[in-house]
């Protein structure tokens, strides 16, 4: 993200514990236990851990982590679905804790939504109604608000759906529809807690291009929780891995698989092809007068989309940022890391 990027999201410092006293143990050695020790010590699970991080706006943060690992207790935390223990959660640089009913009611309409894994349709309403549902608690009248409705059904690819029902569509069409439902109040801010670990893989991978077209479109803000690594790493602006609580590593794809925080994280990106993730800026090296470049290459072009230009030139490319020469490329360079692969 640009340096001038303002931040949508802060979390600081930010605990859910469920259990008798659990706001004692905030911060103490003993929150540091292993889950099953905590708990037979207190009859306290902790969920989220002392988590802090920032999310700017238009980026898509990707939380990532294995069931248990509180990723969807710590996405349901930045609407007050659950509230923290402990911490502060900042939306525009505002504590929702620190907001009446009224108001929050208010965000929850109109700066932030949400996308679950079960759609939650209402079977007996139409599929216009559905979209349209937000705008309706709103108060926005029938035409505006069916107008709208049908013009996100266009968005996300079900325009002339409007009169059906949710028993008519596949589980892929109805999870476009609750897209398009979190989209028809424009909201600043979504979160998807894990929407398409129900679907099958190939309405899998339509989904999520279709996450990565409309995040090309309309540049929201969103914060998408996953299990599985494959679909972090070809969302995400960033990453975080979650464990036990807390976060392991943050970081962009490509610093998550070429420079694992630990061990945990190593294990995840062990099977990642890393000419996948990798850019030609991980792999270049200096310009040493090379004399006559092949041509020019984007610093952020990944490794695998490289691999025809320099298959058969001899000659290395330089590698530009920003219409400035960063580095060089060459079909060696560019080799070795398919190799890595092998």
């Amino acid at each position: 993200m640009g340096d001038d990027a303002q931040t949508a999201v802060s979390c600081r410092n930010v605990w859910k514990i469920y259990g008798p006293n659990a706001d004692k143990i905030v911060g103490t050695p003993t929150a540091d236990l292993p889950r099953v020790e905590l708990q037979e010590q207190t009859g306290c699970v902790a969920a989220v851990r002392d988590v802090s991080f920032d999310v700017t706006e238009g980026e898509v943060f990707v939380v990532m982590g294995l069931s248990g690992s509180g990723k969807s207790t710590l996405v349901r935390m930045l609407n007050r679905i659950h509230d923290p223990t402990a911490g502060e959660v900042l939306l525009d640089g505002d504590d929702i804790m620190k907001l009446d009913e009224d108001r929050l009611r208010e965000v929850r309409r109109t700066k932030i939504s949400m996308v679950f894994q079960h759609f939650g349709l209402l079977p007996h309403r139409r599929i216009v109604d559905n979209v349209a549902f937000g705008l309706e608690i709103r108060g926005v009248d029938k035409e505006p608000r069916e107008a709208k409705a049908n013009e996100v059904l266009e968005t996300v690819g079900l325009g002339g759906w409007g009169n059906s029902y949710p028993d008519e569509l596949s589980g892929g069409m109805q999870q476009r529809v609750g897209l398009a439902r979190a989209l028809a109040t424009d909201p600043e801010i979504m979160l998807f807690d894990e929407p398409f670990s129900a679907l099958d893989p190939l309405i899998r991978r339509d989904m999520q291009d279709e996450v990565i077209r409309l995040q090309r479109d309309v540049r929201k803000t969103m914060i998408f929780i996953t299990h599985d690594l494959a679909e972090a790493l070809k969302l995400g602006d960033r990453i975080a891995i979650m464990k036990d609580g807390r976060f392991v590593q943050v970081g962009t794809p490509e610093e998550v698989v070429a420079h694992p925080a630990d061990d945990y994280v190593a294990d995840f990106t062990r099977d990642v092809p890393r000419a996948h993730v990798l850019t030609v800026r991980s792999i270049m090296r200096s310009a040493n007068g090379d004399g006559e470049y092949a041509g020019d290459v984007a610093a952020g072009t990944i490794v695998q989309d490289v691999l025809p230009k320099v298959a058969e030139e001899h000659r290395p490319f330089r590698v530009v940022d920003g219409g400035q020469q960063v580095g060089v490329v060459d079909r060696t360079a560019v080799l070795a890391a398919m190799i890595e692969d092998r």
